[in-house]
């Protein structure tokens, strides 16, 4: 939306009485005297207490809406609890959105709660609309009034406003655009939810090089400077052609996987490339987890972790690698999970721990020398190019961290817990990563569009590379693996991680897998908890199959 349209805000929190007192000043000062009603002796009536009445509810809301309807923003916040943050976006809703000829039909309340039906039109410069929605409100008893009064959301206005948000309309800030796949699928996001906000973005940065032209919206300005949510297109501009790395195909199963299991999310990438060939999330919020995600990645960091002891000669995939029942590191004990059986035998290898997931192994292992409290950060950073900042995608992603710790959280980041903090799209790289040697910054938008730097990393020695890949094929290959359940039926060339990660005032863990099939990487974490193969593995095996 054109950023010189006026924007109201909302979420002010006081107000300032000029001149003489509108409704919004008649709220503030009756909300100082208890609502101007007097008792017998001339002294301020008590105040009403309790939830309000089905009469009182229903008198309240036909005021609200008729003055609503009417464009009477201030006589609408008095009916409010908050009318410093509510006039400003009624206000909007007719002077910056251009809405006018509202008619708003209640349906029937429960309680204080009454659902609405908003019909309205929405005109600009010519051209006009009708808008049709859906919202409801709650009303309360005001807290030193007495009254009856709408609890102030801004979704009352809208469903899909949020706090400081506004409603615009006006010509597109930026030109639409025609995603499309790497074999020209268009992707929209009515086939593809979970790419809902990434082709917002998408839009916000590259309408203007996609060679569209933009046309006139009703929009969601939002106050955090994402980019503007079309709701209602008064007049379609041109659409510019924006070429994705993503699969179509691959895309779809990601998108059915996750709906299988409440807040999950996964990306698969093609090594050999670093495109992406999939994001999708299944989340109550728009937040794209997949990308952006900040949070521990439990046994799937092994692989980083194996990568450190082999590239600094502590041990190799057929080299020692005991299994305790415990391990003690600075007076921290660590376990490992329920019903993994101990190994200090001769057997006791590096691949052993890998595929059956140890803790205990690893944790030994981590006190030996050369390694420093500094050794896994700069493995993660150095061969992964796990930095945190410095990706370039095309949209934004959080890119993983390692950072050097002592003390217990040295032990806990060896298998990805501690300070450790990861998200789907980063341990699909370290996949990709492990199994080429090579690591290829994931994109999801061609860098050639707009000249992006992609970001470097010396990568692997190859024969580092050559075991990790073999320690991930037996996990999800051998009787003993982990993965072995999870990736049955697929395949080719295939290997998998497993991983759970404990996290803060859960009664479970999250669950974490990555795994890889051919030329397709991927991984995936779902916040519904169990093991690595319960919630996060069925997602990434689905993707892979899909990918042909």
């Amino acid at each position: 939306m054109a950023k010189g349209v006026k924007a109201a805000v909302i979420g002010g929190v006081f107000a300032v009485m000029v001149g003489g007192a509108g409704y919004g000043a008649y709220n503030i000062m009756s909300a100082l005297d208890g609502g101007g009603a007097t008792g017998a002796g001339g002294e301020p009536a008590p105040a009403r207490s309790g939830p309000p009445s089905a009469e009182e509810v229903e008198e309240t809301t036909t005021e609200f809406f008729a003055a609503w309807e009417k464009g009477q923003a201030a006589r609408a916040a008095s009916y409010t609890n908050n009318d410093a943050a509510a006039e400003p976006l009624l206000t909007a809703y007719g002077e910056d959105a251009h809405i006018t000829g509202v008619k708003i039909t209640p349906g029937a309340a429960k309680g204080g709660a009454v659902p609405f039906t908003v019909k309205a039109k929405v005109s600009y410069d010519g051209k006009s609309k009708p808008l049709t929605y859906k919202s409801s409100l709650t009303v309360v008893r005001g807290l030193t009034t007495g009254r009856p009064l709408v609890d102030w959301q801004p979704d009352v206005i809208h469903p899909r406003l949020k706090k400081n948000d506004t409603l615009v309309t006006g010509k597109a800030a930026s030109p639409p655009i025609e995603a499309v796949d790497r074999d020209g699928t268009v992707l929209t996001k009515e086939k593809y939810p979970s790419l809902g906000p990434i082709l917002d973005t998408l839009r916000d940065r590259y309408g203007d090089k996609a060679g569209g032209e933009g046309g006139v919206e009703l929009a969601i300005r939002h106050a955090d400077e994402s980019p503007d949510t079309s709701l209602l297109t008064l007049a379609k501009g041109r659409p510019g052609k924006l070429e994705t790395t993503l699969s179509a195909r691959v895309q779809a199963a990601a998108e059915s996987a996750v709906k299988q299991h409440p807040e999950s999310s996964v990306v698969a990438v093609k090594p050999s490339t670093g495109e992406v060939l999939a994001v999708a999330n299944h989340r109550e919020d728009a937040f794209n987890a997949a990308f952006e995600g900040r949070v521990a990645p439990g046994s799937t960091m092994k692989i980083i972790t194996a990568a450190m002891l082999i590239d600094n000669g502590v041990t190799s995939m057929n080299g020692p690698a005991p299994c305790p029942p415990t391990a003690t590191w600075q007076s921290q004990t660590f376990e490992n999970l329920t019903g993994l059986q101990p190994d200090e035998s001769a057997n006791a290898t590096l691949a052993n721990a890998f595929m059956r997931s140890c803790n205990t192994a690893f944790i030994k292992l981590i006190d030996e020398r050369p390694l420093t409290d500094a050794s896994l950060t700069a493995e993660a950073e150095e061969r992964f190019g796990l930095r945190g900042d410095d990706w370039k995608t095309g949209i934004t992603s959080f890119d993983g961290s390692v950072p050097a710790a002592g003390g217990p959280d040295r032990a806990a980041g060896a298998i990805g817990q501690g300070q450790v903090q990861m998200n789907p799209l980063n341990m699909a790289s370290v996949t990709a990563t492990a199994i080429t040697g090579r690591f290829r910054q994931p994109y999801l938008v061609p860098p050639e569009l707009d000249d992006r730097q992609l970001a470097t990393a010396q990568g692997l020695r190859s024969s580092t590379a050559a075991q990790l890949k073999q320690m991930m094929r037996l996990t999800a290959t051998s009787p003993q693996g982990t993965a072995v359940r999870v990736m049955a039926g697929l395949s080719g060339d295939i290997g998998a991680k497993t991983g759970s990660a404990e996290v803060d005032g859960k009664a479970t863990s999250d669950s974490w897998f990555t795994g890889f099939r051919n030329d397709v990487a991927a991984a995936a974490m779902s916040e519904q908890g169990g093991h690595g193969g319960d919630a996060a593995g069925p997602i990434v095996a689905a993707v892979l199959r899909a990918s042909g």
